[in-house]
């Protein structure tokens, strides 16, 4: 059975490179496609300001420019479905819309703010996330480069940092992760497993056996994985989190919140559980 992508947007300029993503993700799994809309009362939205499904694809290659909306689940195996997400609770309607329509991975962009900021204002991504982690997100952040040709839909993942430790432990997530990619062709030689600390973790992969080739890394933990990802100009950092824990994670945000906001390229956050 193909896997099932999401699509959280609210019509800004920044939900265009998630929507080329979840796009293209939907397009490899051919499975159903959902595009949730978080709506503004205070902005007069309508669907027809967001790029289309049909027009996307057809400049993609994929089906031609006149093709019936029919055409692209009987072609293209994509089932695409428009929901609207009006409450005051947002966190609590995308859970419960995930709980009633299971969901392998939902894509947003994030304004990553910080300081002041994002104490006063928060961060619907994040708190979105941290509400629902039961499943796989990707974050597009301000700084990211995308991993999807918005011209051509091409999808390019050859580098995918994965940062790891002793806990959270990362195996149920690199096994999350590993499903995700294999309808996209992606190989377990795209992976860079880092570990920032002193000596390396003993950690047992999927086989039975050490995880080997983790790279050992010193300095302050989100600084070492932004510059390791901006040196390695990675495709996508793939963070296994267990989210906040504690006073000072719930001030500033956990480790994977905390990448989120400057990471030079998508973040996948993969819950541990």
């Amino acid at each position: 059975m193909g896997k099932t992508v999401a699509l959280l947007t609210d019509f800004t300029e920044a939900s265009d490179e998630a929507f080329a993503h979840a796009l293209a993700l939907a397009l490899a799994y051919k499975h159903h496609f959902y595009l949730l809309h978080v709506k503004n009362p205070e902005r007069d939205e309508e669907w027809s300001s967001f790029p289309q499904v049909r027009e996307t694809l057809a400049r993609w290659g994929a089906i031609d420019a006149d093709a019936a909306q029919s055409e692209v689940e009987a072609k293209l195996g994509i089932k695409v479905a428009k929901v609207e997400i009006a409450s005051e609770d947002i966190p609590g309607s995308i859970l419960d819309f995930t709980l009633k329509h299971p969901t392998n991975v939902i894509v947003m962009a994030t304004r990553g703010r910080q300081g002041l900021d994002r104490l006063r204002y928060g961060s619907k991504a994040e708190e979105i996330f941290h509400r629902t982690q039961v499943l796989p997100a990707i974050f597009i952040g301000p700084e990211a480069r995308g991993f999807v040709d918005k011209s051509k839909g091409h999808i390019r993942l050859e580098r995918i940092l994965f940062p790891v430790a002793h806990n959270p432990s990362p195996i149920s997530s690199l096994e999350r992760l590993t499903n995700l990619l294999a309808p996209l062709g992606i190989s377990s030689a795209a992976f860079q497993f880092i570990h920032v600390g002193d000596s390396e973790p003993q950690i047992v992969g999927l086989s039975g056996q050490p995880l080997s080739g983790i790279q050992v890394v010193q300095g302050p933990v989100e600084e070492t994985i932004l510059r390791i990802a901006r040196e390695r100009h990675a495709d996508m950092i793939a963070m296994p989190t267990a989210g906040r824990d504690g006073l000072l994670d719930a001030l500033r945000g956990s480790t994977t919140e905390q990448v989120v906001r400057r990471a030079p390229c998508p973040v996948l956050a993969i819950p541990t559980g």
